[in-house]
């Protein structure tokens, strides 16, 4: 109808350590809710894929303009007035003051679900996932043991400080993530939204 009010998009931003089970969410959920989905490592390994790959400075290289891509898309869904899913290791004191200049320009909610694992559960599952062959060759992820071990042993990262809701799910075990409760948070912001225009 012309001159609606489009209702205020939803974000939803997964976030948490490398490792802990965020792509695994964020597809369950795009799934769930027909939603568009953009992660990093998407955009990452599409660059290692054309411009090749090497060592970990060019991984780090590539993973900077991957992050520069998402907030790319973010602000595209959100000029089209569209709900969408990213997905990164998103960082309080670099990505927060993003998010906020995009809600400055463009109104929307976010639902924040953060990822958490037992630390040394983590580490391990970090190195199997390295050692397996599964993960793309160009993150050099068999390298870098030592770089991450202290963070990785940590089992979490700070959530974004953005306000709107905030999910915490524990990925220690894969297997027993309550999907059914971190849908419904989502569907109780889609609903809120709504009857909000």
């Amino acid at each position: 109808m012309v001159g609606r009010q489009l209702p205020n998009p939803i974000v939803v931003i997964v976030s948490g350590l490398p490792c802990t089970g965020k792509t695994t969410i964020a597809r369950r959920v795009a799934e769930q809710f027909s939603l568009p989905l953009m992660s990093k490592d998407m955009y990452k390994e599409l660059l290692f894929d054309t411009l090749g790959w090497k060592d970990r400075a060019w991984s780090r290289k590539m993973g900077r303009i991957s992050i520069e891509f998402l907030f790319q898309f973010l602000e595209a869904q959100l000029a089209a007035r569209r709900s969408c899913i990213v997905e990164s290791n998103f960082k309080i004191e670099f990505d927060t003051a993003r998010f906020f200049k995009l809600k400055e320009r463009y109104e929307f909610n976010s639902v924040q679900i953060l990822c958490v694992t037992d630390g040394d559960v983590l580490f391990e599952r970090f190195k199997r996932r390295a050692e397996s062959g599964a993960r793309h060759p160009g993150h050099n992820d068999h390298l870098n043991y030592a770089e991450f071990r202290e963070t990785l042993l940590c089992g979490r990262w700070q959530p974004l400080d953005i306000g709107d809701r905030l999910v915490e799910i524990d990925t220690t075990d894969l297997n027993t993530v309550d999907y059914a409760a971190v849908f419904a948070e989502i569907a109780r912001a889609l609903r809120a939204d709504d009857n909000d225009d």
